[in-house]
């Protein structure tokens, strides 16, 4: 087994904090975003005028952290997160059918190249909290507005030019207040794979937005996301992954009957949905659940909860025990 120190860090704006993380985590997403070649990333120009095109409210916020992190520029292309090295994930997420707004996710992924890091910032003065991905990016957060987000993977191959996900949904946390606001910003990001994005507001309304590299986002009012879009188009990753047993055993859960709220989390700590394929880079890292009426953020492993307020943000960490696994970037 291996332990992992998760962190809950906490700093209102971009400053010393965040600028020890990017020293700490950036020889690893170096390498990372390098693997194909230096040449294969876009151009620091091409980066800065993609951002400035389609996600103009955030570049003031760019450009500070481009500054926290050095000034260099390999560390400015990867933090546009502009058309980054392909990469694969797993998640379930669903939305609890009670009266509460209630948002659950598994995150799969391999544990050797994850931030295991929460982070509560209040950066253009809106605050927001979730889990990171290359260290301002989220996989699933939530905001002062009351909005919730999450992702899974879309279960495509085609890589395109777009944006990595995470830095979309920082995005939409950042300048969208309601399921609508999100799902026409959804809309119309480029995306660089294939995503499931579901968006949970204070009011319970609620969207899932498939994002696609080479077409249309399709806007459905789906609550349940595993890994595939309106049908399965890649079935090896499929079969490995059991997305469509995930997702049926999610829906059978959704429409037969209501559980109670701890019983529908507590299905996300169990196969099917709860993985443990950490060597294939697929195991389940965390689940989380999130109320955007009330601000609330709980992570869960079996056995365990922490838990997360939006407006009484609590720096902490925990160690977490997960199966050994090669080390490496995954997908």
């Amino acid at each position: 087994m291996t332990e992992t120190t998760w962190r809950a860090v906490a700093e209102a704006q971009p400053g010393p904090k965040w600028a020890a993380l990017f020293k700490e985590y950036w020889p690893d997403y170096r390498q990372w975003w390098l693997r194909e070649g230096e040449n294969a990333r876009p151009t620091y120009r091409e980066s800065r005028r993609a951002l400035v095109s389609h996600m103009p409210e955030i570049v003031p916020l760019y450009e500070e952290l481009c500054e926290q992190a050095g000034g260099g520029d390999q560390a400015a292309r990867f933090l546009s997160f502009y058309s980054p090295p392909p990469y694969l994930s797993g998640c379930s997420q669903a939305i609890w059918p009670g009266a509460e707004p209630v948002l659950v996710r598994n995150y799969d992924y391999n544990p050797s190249a994850f931030d295991s890091l929460i982070l509560h910032t209040g950066w253009l003065g809106r605050k927001v909290m979730g889990v990171s991905d290359g260290l301002w990016g989220l996989v699933d957060g939530i905001n002062d507005a009351g909005l919730a987000v999450s992702l899974t993977f879309g279960g495509r191959r085609i890589v395109g030019d777009g944006f990595g996900v995470p830095l979309i949904i920082r995005y939409v946390l950042q300048t969208c207040e309601t399921a609508e606001q999100a799902g026409a910003a959804l809309q119309r990001l480029p995306t660089h794979m294939s995503y499931n994005v579901t968006v949970l507001d204070k009011d319970r309304r609620y969207l899932t937005a498939m994002m696609a590299p080479d077409r249309p986002a399709i806007i459905t009012h789906a609550a349940v996301a595993t890994n595939h879009q309106e049908s399965v188009e890649w079935v090896h990753h499929a079969r490995f992954t059991a997305t469509v047993e995930r997702e049926r055993f999610l829906l059978h859960r959704l429409t037969l009957h209501v559980d109670p709220e701890d019983k529908f989390i507590s299905a996300f700590l169990k196969p099917p949905l709860y993985s443990t394929a950490y060597s294939e880079g697929f195991g389940t890292l965390y689940t989380a659940v999130y109320r955007p009426r009330k601000g609330q953020m709980d992570i869960h492993w079996p056995g365990t909860k922490w838990a997360f307020d939006i407006h009484d943000f609590h720096e902490s960490y925990r160690k977490v025990h997960t199966p050994d696994v090669a080390s490496g970037m995954s997908g």
